[in-house]
C-alpha cells in the first residue's frame, strides 16, 4: 500500500493500480486477487469461505448493536468504531463452541461468560475514554436500570476539556437479541451540572425496563458543553464526549 502525495488525487484503477481515499488519506495499491467464482466453488478456498461467512456474521452483529445504540452514539463515537465493534464481535463469535467453523454465531458466543469481559468497558469514542475522564466511583443496578454516583464534584472528579462549562451525564439500558435481530433501548434521566466545586448525588434511572429478552447492556455517556450568551452549546461538536458500556448481564 502506497500513499498519494501529489497535488492531483486520482480515484479508480489505472494500469493495474487502484487509487482510493480512506480514513488514512489518499492511497494506492496494486490491483489483484482471485476470481470470485473460484473462491465460491474451489475446495482450496474452503477456509476463505468460512472466514468470509464468519466475518459477515460478526459485521451483522456489530451493526445490530450500533443501530440499537445509535441515539447515544450520534455525538460520542469515533471514525473507526464500526471496525472496532466488528473486531469485538469476531472475538465473541469464536467463543461459540457448539457450531462448526464457518457457522459460528455471536448469539452463541455471548453465552460464554468470557464474552462479557470483551465488551464491558468498551469505549465508543477512543478520543474520550470514560475511565480517563470520570474518576468518581459509580454503582450500576441492572435489575432496576439505575446508575448511582454519590458526592460527584465536577471540578475534581472529571477531567474536563478546556472551554467546558457544563457536563451532562446520561445512562441507557439496552437489550439486544442477537439471535432474532431485535433490540430495545431505554434512556435514563439526564443530569446537567456546572463544572464547579459543588457536590451532587446522582441517580440515573430508566423510566421503564426493556421488555424483550437478550443481552443487557448499561451505558454511560458524558457530554461537555460551553455556555455562550446564556445558551449551552456542544463543545467541539462532541469531540470530547465519552460513551462506554459500563455493565453487562
Amino acid at each position: 500500500m502506497a500513499r498519494q502525495n501529489g497535488i492531483l488525487k486520482i480515484k479508480g484503477t489505472i494500469g493495474g493500480m487502484t487509487f482510493y481515499k480512506s480514513q488514512d488519506g489518499d492511497l494506492v495499491r496494486e490491483k489483484g486477487g482471485v476470481d470470485a467464482s473460484r473462491i465460491a466453488n474451489d475446495p482450496a478456498f474452503a477456509r476463505t469461505r468460512e472466514n468470509g461467512a464468519e466475518f459477515g456474521a460478526a459485521g451483522s452483529a456489530g451493526k445490530l448493536l450500533r443501530d440499537s445504540l445509535r441515539s447515544m452514539m450520534m455525538n460520542a463515537s469515533d471514525g473507526r468504531v464500526t471496525s472496532r465493534i466488528t473486531q469485538k464481535m469476531t472475538e465473541i463469535l469464536k467463543l461459540d463452541g457448539a457450531s462448526v467453523r464457518g457457522s459460528r454465531m455471536v448469539a452463541l458466543g455471548l453465552t460464554d461468560p468470557a464474552a462479557n469481559g470483551l465488551l464491558k468497558g468498551f469505549d465508543f469514542n477512543v478520543n474520550a475514554i470514560l475511565k480517563s475522564i470520570l474518576f468518581k466511583k459509580y454503582v450500576v443496578d441492572m435489575a432496576t436500570g439505575k446508575l448511582t454516583i454519590n458526592g460527584l464534584v465536577p471540578i475534581n472528579d472529571i477531567a474536563y476539556p478546556s472551554g467546558a462549562t457544563h457536563i451532562t451525564l446520561t445512562g441507557a439500558l439496552a437489550v439486544v437479541d442477537f439471535d432474532l435481530g431485535e433490540s430495545d433501548l431505554e434512556l435514563t434521566n439526564s443530569a446537567n451540572l456546572v463544572i464547579n466545586a459543588a457536590a451532587s448525588d446522582l441517580q440515573l434511572v430508566v423510566p421503564t425496563l426493556p421488555t424483550i429478552a437478550g443481552k443487557r447492556f448499561f451505558l454511560l455517556k458524558l457530554e461537555f458543553f460551553q455556555v455562550v450568551n446564556g445558551q449551552q452549546y456542544g463543545l467541539k461538536n462532541g469531540a470530547y464526549n465519552a460513551l462506554a458500556i459500563v455493565e453487562i448481564d
